[in-house]
């Protein structure tokens, strides 16, 4: 398979991760949304990689998968806060969690 086809794969993921970020106002779907574009990122830099046949662009992908788990963490403690005390995972009310 040609790695172009990679490329190609990796812009329309990305796009659709855009998309569901800009129309989205669930903080859940939102969030599946960054992570596919990270996702899509991950994959463009392992074709990359693979077209120059070095490994620079798979060891970026790691450590670009290793700061997506944390974000994981952090994200979803912020969308657990934000249901309880809201009752809800809109992502309009994340301004009402101001002290």
């Amino acid at each position: 398979m040609n790695p172009v086809n990679y490329l190609y794969l990796a812009a329309l993921l990305f796009t659709i991760g855009a998309a569901g970020v800009l129309i989205r106002r669930n903080a859940i779907v939102v969030f599946m949304c960054v992570e596919l574009m990270l996702n899509a990122c991950n994959l463009a830099l392992v074709a990359f990689s693979r077209m120059h046949g070095n490994l620079d662009g798979q060891i970026i992908a790691f450590f670009t998968m290793v700061v997506a788990a944390a974000e994981v963490v952090v994200g979803l403690a912020i969308i657990v806060s934000l249901f309880r005390s809201r009752h809800s995972a809109s992502v309009d009310d994340a301004s009402l969690m101001k002290l």
